[in-house]
C-alpha cells in the first residue's frame, strides 16, 4: 500500500524540462530508494512533493489527500519531513539551540522564547542521543563536521515525529562510520513504522538499505522493484552509462 503518490507530474524551468509526466508510488512502512543519473529530476521531484517547487501539471497525494502545490508548512504538519543536499542548520547556534528551533518550528526567533514545556526539551535531548550528538549539545553547530551537521539536520526532522521522511543524498560527504550509524538509525525508525524515501548516488548504501528502489531517467520513471532486480535491469545500466533506455530512441 502506498502512502505517497505522484501522478503525471511535470515541471519545466524555461526550456528545460526537469519532470516529464513522472508517476510513481512510495510504499508505506518501507525504505524506498530513488536513484537515477545526474539531472534525472530526483531533487526536483522532492521539491515538488514537499512544496518547495510548484508543479506545472500533475498531482501529488499524501495519505490519500491531494497536496499538489501545497505550502511546505502544510505538508510538514501533515507528517512529511525532508532534508536537503546542502544542510540547513543555524551554524551560530549551539546544537541544542538548533533543536529548540526545530521544536518550535517558528524560525530562529523561536529559540529566544524559551521551551514551551519540559517535554519538548526532553524530546530534543532524546533525539540528540538517538543520533549520537548528545556530547556536542552545547557546541556551535557550525563547528561540527559535515557528517555531524547532516546528523543534526536529520535530528531536526526526527524531533517532529514525521510519518514519512525524504532524505536527499544523506551519504554525500559522510565518512563510513557516520554513514553506518545513519543507516542503523534509519532502520530503527523504520521498524517503528516511519516510511523513508532516499535519494542517493551511493549504490552500495541504497542497495544494502532499501526494500524497494525506484529509478528515474530524463524526468520520468524508468523502473521500480527490489534492489536485486533493479541492479541487474539492462535499462538501468544503459541509463547510468548515458545511453537512452529501450523504447525511447
Amino acid at each position: 500500500m502506498s502512502i505517497l503518490n505522484v501522478t503525471d507530474i511535470s515541471k519545466s524551468y524555461g526550456g528545460i524540462r526537469a519532470l516529464a509526466g513522472c508517476t510513481m508510488a512510495f510504499e508505506e512502512g518501507a525504505i524506498n530508494g530513488l536513484i537515477g543519473p545526474n539531472g534525472s529530476g530526483k531533487t526536483t521531484l522532492f521539491n515538488v512533493i514537499s512544496g518547495y517547487e510548484r508543479a506545472d501539471a500533475g498531482r501529488v497525494t499524501f495519505r490519500g489527500t491531494d497536496v499538489t502545490n501545497a505550502r511546505p508548512e502544510t505538508v510538514f504538519e501533515m507528517g512529511l519531513g525532508r532534508t536537503f543536499q546542502i544542510t540547513r542548520i543555524f551554524p551560530r547556534l549551539t546544537v541544542m539551540e538548533n533543536m529548540h528551533v526545530a521544536s518550535q518550528r517558528q524560525g530562529i526567533l523561536g529559540q529566544v522564547r524559551g521551551w514551551n514545556s519540559p517535554a519538548e526539551r526532553e524530546r530534543a535531548t532524546e533525539v540528540l542521543d538517538f543520533v549520537g550528538l548528545t556530547r556536542l549539545a552545547y557546541e556551535p553547530a557550525g563547528g561540527l563536521s559535515y557528517g555531524q551537521q547532516k546528523l543534526l539536520e536529520f535530528a531536526f526532522i526526527v524531533v517532529a515525529k514525521p510519518l514519512v521522511i525524504l532524505l536527499d543524498e544523506p551519504a554525500g560527504g559522510v565518512n563510513p562510520t557516520l554513514l553506518r550509524g545513519l543507516a542503523d538509525r534509519i532502520r530503527a525508525l523504520n521498524s517503528e513504522g516511519v516510511t523513508f524515501v532516499i535519494v542517493e548516488h551511493d549504490m552500495s548504501f541504497v542497495m544494502g538499505l532499501c526494500d524497494r528502489v525506484l529509478v528515474m531517467h530524463q524526468g520520468c520513471t524508468l523502473t521500480a522493484g527490489a534492489p536485486e532486480e533493479v541492479r541487474s535491469n539492462p535499462d538501468v545500466l544503459e541509463a547510468y552509462l548515458g545511453a537512452a533506455p529501450k523504447g525511447t530512441r
